[in-house]
Order: structure tokens, then C-alpha cells, then sequence
């Protein structure tokens, strides 16, 4: 993606995506210290959204506090589904770009008429419902998005999570975040190999698989709203247990930072028996065609997801559509009225 040419940024998305690149350099982590010591003394954390309000910026903040062994329970679900659970021993924060998302206000006002103080809300809006119902609200300075596709939202809400993260396990985030920016700009703007853009296009459909930290699952998502492509995320190994039973050699799975232990095996069954095309996101070379990203340390889950981002454009280009409005999808996916 170049981020000077017409082409491109005559596109809000593409603009939008490159504004990540400032919402990550611009990032402080200190607000969120005072919310992290509440939940770090309720001790459990669940992160509820819909789409991708919740995906990437969620289950990255899961993996994060796993990883770093935090003394933090996190868990994420739809809001449908955890109003169904007893959340009275549980701090709750509710993503809504909107602030009018039905489900998450649908929760939050349960949790509040329930008696629960721990109700955090993340909205890209002043003044809003959310707000009304939450105990504590933050605002995105990102800025409300034009294009449907959220793109510089998802990056700082996942920012918000992973500073709480952060703070409860003693981390340091502005040393994580040091070069971050410029290598999540490097993954957007760095050429992509037209063989790669070419397959994807051709694909019937577009399988993403890798760590379930939200960046395979995201793009998932994004390959339906920005190249209106069919498309799976297949999380670990999944691409090679049972599910090429249905592949079709003309499909691509996209490899979000491969294992290198399992990699001969996608090798084995999807390219020498399948014959279709996998294609890594990495920042080492691989025995698959690469696209090829800095190592941003703790920061490589955006970076990755950065580079995702990129090779939707391309191919959206490729395919002539109109990269922010989707004929169907909506910015909200069902706003709440009443």
C-alpha cells in the first residue's frame, strides 16, 4: 500500500489504516493504571464486544497476560452469551466504537441493575449509552472511522487492553512500544509480491490460520469486508485435521507468524496434497511465499496484522471494489433503540 498515491488514499480505509500508525506512536499507557489496580484486585477480567470490537483486541490481551504469566483470569465472549454467565466476581469492560452497540449496553445495564461496580466501557464517542452504564469509560482518541472496516480503532483498543495487561504484570509498555509505530507503517506500505496479491484474488476461498490471539480471526473478518472474499480462520493445526477433506486447490491459507515445527506438516497435506497455495506472514524467511515483516517483539501481533491489512487492500484493488462500502455489511452492526 502506498501511502501517496490516489489510488490508495483516495480510500478512507487506506487512510484509516495508515492513522494506526500515529494512534501506536501517540499511545501512553499511564491512563489505564488506575483501572488496572481495580481489576487486578477483582482478580478476574472478561472483555466482551462484538466483531471486531472484541477478536483482535481481546484474545490478544488473553495471550498477553498468559504469556507474561499476569495474576489475571481473562476470558472474552459475545455479549449474548456472557449475560448468561454469573458475572458478579468479575470486572467487565464492553468495546463499542459506537457506543450504541445493543449487546454490549444490553450487558452492562444488567451487570449495573445487578449491583456489579466493576463495568468498564471502550468507545470511540463522547456522551454516549455506554457511558451511561459503565462505571468507567475510555475514549479513543483514534477518532471515528469513515470506512465500514475498522481498522486504527481495533489497533488502540487492543493498545487499552494490552496496557492493562501490562500494568497488572509489572511490565513495562513504552519499552515495548519503542519502534513500534514504524514497523507496523513498514508492514502497510511494504510491496507485497504480485504472485501472492494474484492467488488471493483467484481464491474461491481465503483460509488464515496461526495463534489464536485474534489476528488470524481478524483478518478472517477483514477478507469479508474489504476483498468480499468467503474466508475461515483455522486456529493452530486445524488447516491440517480433517478440514482438507474440503479444500479446493484454488483456496489460500494465509499463515499468521508459522510454527516452525509445523510447518513441513502444512507443507505435506495442503501443499503437496491439497495443491493449494500457503502463504506466511512472518519476520523470518519460511519454506512458503513470504511476506516478509520487522520483528516488533511484543508489538508483532499488530505488526502481523499490519501486513494482513496490506494484502487486502491489494487484492481489493485488484478486484475493482469500492474499499469502504461494502454492499451489505454495516458500521453498526445492530444499534440499540430505546
Amino acid at each position: 500500500m502506498n501511502s501517496h498515491d490516489a489510488r490508495y488514499t483516495r480510500f478512507a480505509l487506506c487512510r484509516e489504516m495508515m492513522d494506526a500508525v500515529g494512534v501506536i506512536d501517540d499511545f501512553d499507557p499511564a491512563p489505564t493504571a488506575d483501572a488496572a489496580d481495580a481489576i487486578a484486585d477483582v482478580g478476574r477480567l472478561l472483555l466482551t464486544g462484538e466483531g471486531s470490537s472484541r477478536i483482535f483486541p481481546a484474545k490478544n490481551a488473553i495471550r498477553k497476560a498468559l504469556t507474561w504469566g499476569a495474576d489475571l483470569w481473562i476470558a472474552t465472549e459475545g455479549s449474548r452469551q456472557a449475560a448468561t454467565y454469573d458475572l458478579s466476581r468479575f470486572a467487565v469492560f464492553g468495546a463499542s466504537n459506537s457506543g450504541r452497540t445493543a449487546e454490549v449496553i444490553a450487558v452492562l445495564k444488567q451487570l449495573a441493575e445487578a449491583g456489579n461496580p466493576h463495568r468498564f466501557g471502550l468507545t470511540a464517542n463522547e456522551d454516549t449509552l455506554l457511558e451511561q452504564h459503565a462505571s468507567t469509560t475510555f475514549v479513543l482518541q483514534c477518532g471515528w472511522e469513515h470506512a465500514v472496516a475498522a481498522t486504527k480503532s481495533v489497533a488502540e483498543q487492543a493498545l487499552v487492553y494490552q496496557s492493562i495487561v501490562s500494568h497488572v504484570a509489572g511490565r513495562d509498555m513504552a519499552r515495548d512500544l519503542d519502534g513500534a509505530a514504524d514497523k507496523v507503517r513498514a508492514a502497510l506500505t511494504g510491496a507485497i509480491d504480485p504472485g501472492i496479491v494474484e492467488a488471493v484474488v483467484q481464491a474461491p476461498t481465503v483460509y488464515f490460520a496461526g495463534y489464536n490471539d485474534g489476528v488470524a480471526e481478524e483478518l478472517t473478518l477483514k477478507t469479508n469486508e474489504i476483498a468480499r472474499k468467503k474466508s475461515d480462520f483455522l486456529e493452530g493445526t486445524y488447516a491440517v485435521h480433517g478440514i482438507e477433506e474440503v479444500m479446493d486447490p484454488r483456496d489460500v491459507v494465509v499463515v499468521i507468524d508459522p510454527i516452525d515445527v509445523e510447518a513441513e506438516k502444512f507443507e505435506t497435506v495442503l501443499v503437496d496434497g491439497v495443491g493449494l497455495t500457503v502463504v506466511a506472514v512472518s519476520s523470518s524467511a519460511t519454506r512458503f511465499p513470504t511476506i516478509e515483516v520487522p520483528d516488533a517483539g511484543e508489538m508483532n501481533p499488530f505488526v502481523h496484522l499490519a501486513a494482513g491489512w496490506n494484502l487486502l487492500v491489494e487484492v481489493g484493488l485488484s478486484l475493482g471494489i469500492d474499499l469502504d462500502k461494502p454492499e451489505r455489511a454495516r458500521k453498526v452492526g445492530n444499534e440499540f433503540v430505546g
